[in-house]
């Protein structure tokens, strides 16, 4: 049975010029056609999110942060054609990505380069009928970056959900939809990881230590974790890891390849966006091998790569966003279900939605390991 959905509910916040969430009273908002309501259980914190509170990726304010959730569905949206199989009361995960599953890109499976995403979405902070579904207590406009899930309850796209099942920890697999829906895009999509590549993880925070659990169950070895915190490399190595380098302590190139006999790794992601661990994880590369990059950036920020080791060695190099949502959300829940991914050993840290900005605070200063998750109740 469901309960109605209050009038109002807390939301996490970022206004103003300030680097800082704030909790505020908002009305609950109401889902459209082919949208849902979820009562949100936990929302991960990411550093995506950092970047723009920081300001240093452009977003409109005031905006609700949040974009990988665990919740209930509590309604769906009058006039909805395609539910896509799932219910109210379901429990569900959603991804950062919400294709529209009408422009071009959606058309050809490609979710991870939805048009209206990017550019009503990312750009604007709202739907794709050009309106956010969120509105501050003067009723004046509210952004959404993705459903906006810092906050009570949120309207996702449909096919921006999948069905949580019984086996996983509810609090825990909000990560599915970030950190572990984006690690899953970056070694099935892009990298293209088989059974017997050897691998390079450089930075192994949340969406690397997630990098980490899907190229092990890809079948990955060796598996070589790259970061300059101890503490983050032992946790990737319980995760999978079968090397560690503290790029702090030693040449991280030269470590890989001692490690790999001299020849480099078939495929390096980094997942930071830092033009110094961006060109690291190109000078790890085999001949023939490919680079991933995960990491966003802050601004304009640019690496340099040497062009003739490019051409002679057929280097690849690749950025990779996400995964392609209705395709491969459902196939990393299903991931996590067998085991091969562990939500609940990835989660480090729990913070109630009160003290959003607290967790902020903690990540922009590096103390997290792992991934945090904001929880509702």
């Amino acid at each position: 049975m469901t309960t109605e959905p209050p009038a109002t509910m807390r939301a996490a916040v970022l206004r103003g010029d300030a680097p800082a969430l704030e909790i505020l009273e908002i009305a609950v908002p109401t889902p459209k056609a082919g949208e849902a309501l979820v009562k949100v259980l936990a929302c991960g914190v990411c550093h995506t999110d950092l970047h723009v509170v920081k300001g240093e990726v452009a977003f409109p304010r005031p905006a609700v942060m949040g974009h990988e959730i665990s919740g209930t569905i509590v309604a769906i949206g009058d006039g909805t054609q395609d539910a896509r199989g799932l219910a109210v009361g379901d429990a569900v995960v959603g991804a950062f990505i919400m294709p529209c599953g009408a422009c071009e890109f959606c058309d050809k499976g490609r979710d991870d380069m939805c048009a209206n995403f990017f550019g009503q979405n990312r750009l604007k902070g709202t739907l794709y009928d050009g309106e956010s579904r969120l509105s501050m207590p003067d009723g004046s406009f509210l952004a959404q970056y993705s459903m906006g899930g810092l906050a009570e309850y949120s309207v996702v796209p449909l096919t921006a959900l999948a069905a949580l099942p019984d086996a996983l920890d509810p609090v825990s697999a909000a990560v599915l939809g970030c950190a572990a829906f984006t690690s899953y895009g970056a070694v099935h999509r892009a990298g293209h990881v088989e059974p017997g590549d050897s691998v390079a993880v450089v930075a192994v925070g949340g969406v690397g230590s997630g990098v980490v659990q899907v190229a092990k169950a890809a079948g990955a070895d060796p598996i070589i974790a790259i970061d300059v915190a101890a503490d983050k490399l032992e946790a990737a190595r319980t995760l999978g890891a079968t090397h560690t380098v503290n790029s702090r302590e030693v040449d991280a190139v030269a470590a890989v390849r001692e490690i790999t006999g001299g020849r480099g790794v078939d495929v390096a992601f980094e997942a930071l966006g830092h033009p110094a661990t961006f060109e690291q994880a190109v000078g790890t590369l085999a001949d023939g091998g490919r680079m991933v990059a995960i990491g966003i950036a802050a601004g304009d920020a640019a690496a340099a790569v040497k062009i003739t080791p490019l051409v002679r060695r057929g280097y690849t190099l690749t950025g990779s966003f996400g995964a392609r949502t209705r395709e491969d959300l459902p196939a990393t829940v299903a991931l996590a279900a067998s085991g091969g991914f562990d939500v609940e050993g990835l989660v480090t840290r729990r913070y109630p939605l009160a003290d959003a900005d607290a967790a902020y605070q903690a990540l922009a200063r590096g103390e997290i390991t792992g991934r945090a998750v904001v929880v509702m109740d």
